[in-house]
């Protein structure tokens, strides 16, 4: 178990199943370090869990550079620094399982949300293209897509822009509002979200995509439905953008 500030699992230490370690997965060296500690104690990495996000709350045009950047660190390139590090070891022992928490918001976008989706978004992109690097070598990708789950990943983990626009109150205005308003009240129970990931990665085929939450169950199929309602009206111009068969 690592976090940024250990003191935090201090609960968990007794446990001779638990290595507590310190950890800021945009920091390369502690990556690195507590990989080969988690390896030298259990003798190998069996399921990695990339947990660790934050949230920004702005329109597209309201959000700050600094804020999105330090965002995409811990999202995306923490997470892909966390999975180059692990894979050398799973790919000798051709064993393991890896768990990209991803979101409803990695498959749909929302007013105010727009820079946090692009980075689930890239969890999405990049864990397809990994299942199909891994999987042959007997190593499992799982995505685990959740709506509202009683975390304080609405709360005190995710900044706002700091320079709301106007025009766009009734928007994203509205939903940054809405999510806040949410915080320890989501109708999501994180002790169920975490028996629902072990027991799937415990299985014997673990799911691509593990949708948890019924916002997360109903929003996903809705975006299904709208997918294939606007492909299949453009079917047409699709397959007419090809040079023409060749006549034989």
């Amino acid at each position: 178990m690592t976090a940024r500030d250990p003191a935090k699992l201090q609960s968990f230490v007794a446990s001779d199943q638990v290595l507590v370690l310190k950890l800021d997965v945009t920091q390369p060296d502690q990556v690195a370090a507590a990989v080969r500690a988690a390896e030298a104690r259990f003798g190998g990495i069996d399921v990695l869990v990339n947990n660790a996000g934050i949230g920004y709350f702005a329109a597209i045009e309201e959000g700050d550079a600094a804020e999105v950047r330090k965002m995409f660190d811990v999202n995306v390139f923490g997470l892909t620094s966390m999975i180059q590090v692990v894979l050398p070891g799973m790919r000798k022992r051709r064993h393991g399982c890896i768990v990209n928490l991803s979101s409803l918001a990695g498959l749909r976008g929302m007013p105010a949300l727009g820079q946090y989706n692009a980075t689930k978004f890239a969890v999405e992109g990049l864990s397809e293209a990994l299942r199909r690097e891994v999987e042959p070598l007997d190593i499992q990708v799982m995505v685990v897509n959740p709506s509202g789950f009683r975390t304080d990943w609405a709360g005190r983990s995710a900044n706002e822009s700091e320079h709301p626009i106007e025009e766009y109150q009734e928007t994203a205005g509205k939903v940054r509002l809405a999510v806040r308003a949410s915080s320890g009240k989501q109708p999501g129970d994180p002790v169920r979200a975490v028996q629902a990931i072990v027991a799937a990665v415990a299985s014997a085929k673990p799911p691509h995509h593990l949708l948890l939450g019924n916002d997360a169950f109903e929003g996903a199929m809705a975006k299904l439905e709208e997918l294939r309602q606007e492909f299949t009206a453009g079917e047409t111009v699709a397959r007419g953008a090809d040079f023409p068969k060749a006549k034989p």
